[in-house]
């Protein structure tokens, strides 16, 4: 399975595509296009909702966010948490999408303390025991948050292993949150090494931008199902598109 978008030549998506518009090869071996069909993996939306600093204002402005984040993003399966909850989501695959969204605006702040490597290990373990071939985490914080590095070394390599793309908003509301230059960033280095999106914003409005623009990018996701005979990897997979004009941006593959 291919995980890709399709672009004109005015990098417009083009989603009215079908298999036979791609072309698939492994090494110089072309590969059967089986299917094509719009992304529908499975996202955790982990939101931060503690009560220190600004953060107990801006709840609702992330609860807002994400509840219209959620609405935007087709049939999906979907399930949030919060970052105070290291092994449990407030609301999970198995409800249906209005109990998910009422789950989402009954948010309240809470004075725990904020786990976030529990909470995002939680995550993936979860969208790994679903056995999709791809699957999102989208972290919305509010505040700079601290790191126990022993418990990094512990739970990061299984958050890397779920195959889950990470990606981030994360708000710097106020000079306390700004870190030291050499501070290590987790939820950044989370990103770029799952191939996700980091976003760091500075009002509170930009929470619904910034998840309206992964919304978008989302929506354009193809998911390609080839098929590959058995025996060795015949070298690395390449993928374009016959369409005149239109490229195509290979985002993951799973096998």
């Amino acid at each position: 399975m291919l995980l890709a978008s399709v672009v004109d030549s005015r990098s417009r998506p083009l989603v009215t595509v079908g298999a036979d518009d791609f072309v698939i090869t492994e090494g110089s071996q072309s590969r059967e296009v089986l299917d094509v069909h719009v992304a529908d993996y499975p996202v955790v939306i982990l939101l931060d909702d503690g009560v220190d600093g600004a953060s107990q204002q801006v709840l609702p402005a992330i609860t807002r966010a994400a509840a219209r984040f959620i609405s935007r993003i087709g049939q999906r399966p979907v399930a949030v948490g919060t970052l105070s909850l290291a092994d449990r989501f407030v609301a999970t695959f198995e409800d249906d999408r209005a109990e998910v969204l009422s789950r989402v605006e009954q948010l309240a702040a809470t004075s725990a303390p904020a786990v976030p490597l529990e909470a995002i290990s939680y995550a993936a373990r979860i969208v790994a025991d679903t056995g999709a071939p791809f699957s999102a985490i989208v972290i919305l914080t509010s505040r700079a948050l601290g790191f126990v590095e022993s418990t990094a070394t512990e739970r990061l390599p299984a958050v890397l292993d779920s195959g889950a793309t990470v990606h981030v908003i994360a708000a710097r509301l106020s000079p306390a949150d700004d870190r030291a230059p050499d501070a290590p960033d987790l939820l950044r280095g989370l990103a770029e090494q799952t191939h996700g999106q980091y976003t760091g914003i500075f009002t509170t409005a930009s929470y619904a931008i910034a998840l309206d623009r992964l919304a978008d990018r989302m929506a354009t996701e193809m998911m390609i199902e080839y098929l590959v005979p058995p025996g060795p990897a015949a070298g690395d997979v390449r993928v374009g598109a016959r369409i005149p004009g239109a490229r195509v941006l290979g985002l993951g593959v799973s096998k």
